[in-house]
């Protein structure tokens, strides 16, 4: 190896030893030269102990890292990592499934990769790089990805105009990386259809982290009047008619995200009028709602990004829920969840306890619910559990 080296300050090299894969800027002692944003460098501890490698960044995460032993980063390591996460995914059963073509491949730290994402939509793979080190490699990485998967890959598109630091002025580089068509596709999840736009949606076109968390939904919804609120795609939306919901509504604030929720609704139930959707600011169709619902669904964005936030996110998922405790019918189900790495399960389970209080409200819990198991978490990095979910009964 040939890296340029970083020096840690005295002691902090104690996560590292526990595997955790970040270095904070304020651990940097030294460097052997400086590095520039995204290069590879090896760090070094106390008595010159070796490390790790990883993608150097500008920021409060100065080093993500790659390996723990003496790695040189090419193409045989991408093939190692990507056929793992690959392995991973066959034997969790979503690789060839009869009733979805639709999984994440790579998350990130979960899958020994930080910085990294990759969701696949039947044959196209999107690709989102969260560190200037993935985006540097990221043709490096799709060829990995043709070479392990083969011929189910048609195509893949990489969308991280979003994701990556601004300050690195990068300029927008989403594009095809490998084939075209479109920008547009229809997938299948536990049999139910979805348009995915991985150009212009959120995220790389669709929430598949609540796949598991929509199917239970469905085994709810039965007979009930079910409000899915901060909708986007509609996901909740179609899997409780399924389930044989009595009416749905779906709320978003964005035109397009109920544009594109019809259009999911009537791909999977065309002409049902049991569905009507709504683009209205969530706070305020709550507010003005009456007691119509037995069924709610809250999956607000994240409210906090930055713990920094942490205590404006906790009362505004504090007021959200306690209205939904106030207008949900006697016997209600409420889906509550929060997507906010920075937000602990402690946080938020308090919070809704807060609210659920502040309504005067009997509550139960039936479920505490995470990310599925394409979203795997690196025992050594607890921060990577970045879903939480309740399902509540409310007397």
């Amino acid at each position: 190896m040939n890296y340029k080296k970083i020096y840690l300050k005295p002691k902090k090299e104690e996560s590292i030893l526990r595997f955790h894969p970040w270095i904070f800027s304020g651990a940097i002692a030294s460097c052997s030269a400086e590095p520039e944003e995204g290069e590879i460098v090896e760090i070094i501890g106390a008595n010159q102990q070796f490390l790790g490698v990883g993608h150097y960044q500008i920021g409060s995460i100065a080093i993500r890292i790659l390996s723990f032993e003496p790695t040189i980063i090419d193409s045989a390591f991408w093939d190692q990592r990507i056929e793992a996460a690959y392995a991973l995914r066959k034997a969790i059963g979503l690789v060839g499934a009869s009733d979805g073509n639709t999984y994440r491949l790579i998350h990130g730290e979960g899958d020994n990769l930080p910085g990294l994402v990759v969701d696949i939509y039947d044959q196209t793979a999107v690709m989102q790089a969260h560190s200037i080190g993935m985006h540097l490699s990221r043709k490096e990485i799709a060829e990995s990805m043709i070479r392990i998967l083969g011929g189910t890959l048609k195509a893949i598109y990489y969308k991280s105009d979003s994701t990556l630091p601004f300050k690195a002025d990068l300029g927008n580089e989403d594009g095809y990386l490998y084939g075209e068509n479109g920008g547009e596709g229809i997938a299948t999840e536990h049999g139910l259809k979805f348009y995915v736009d991985w150009r212009k949606g959120q995220k790389t076109g669709f929430f598949v982290d609540q796949r598991e968390n929509r199917a239970l939904l469905q085994a709810y919804a039965k007979g009930r009047s079910v409000l899915n609120m901060f909708c986007y795609t509609g996901g909740f939306s179609f899997y409780a008619m399924r389930g044989g919901a009595k009416v749905v509504h779906s709320v978003d604030s964005s035109a397009k995200a109920i544009a594109l929720t019809n259009q999911n609704v009537a791909l999977n139930f065309p002409d049902d009028p049991r569905h009507q959707a709504f683009a209205e600011d969530a706070f305020k169709y709550l507010e003005k709602m009456g007691s119509n619902y037995d069924l709610i669904i809250l999956d607000p964005p994240a409210f906090a990004k930055h713990r920094n936030v942490l205590r404006n996110a906790l009362q505004g998922y504090r007021k959200l829920n306690a209205i939904a405790f106030e207008k949900i019918k006697p016997g209600g189900i409420l889906f509550t969840f929060s997507c906010s790495q920075v937000v602990s399960k402690e946080n938020f389970r308090l919070t809704i306890f807060s609210a659920a209080a502040q309504a005067g409200r009997k509550v139960r819990v039936l479920h505490q619910l995470t990310q599925p198991a394409d979203h795997p978490v690196n025992i050594y990095h607890p921060e990577g559990e970045y879903l939480k979910g309740l399902v509540l009964y409310v007397e």
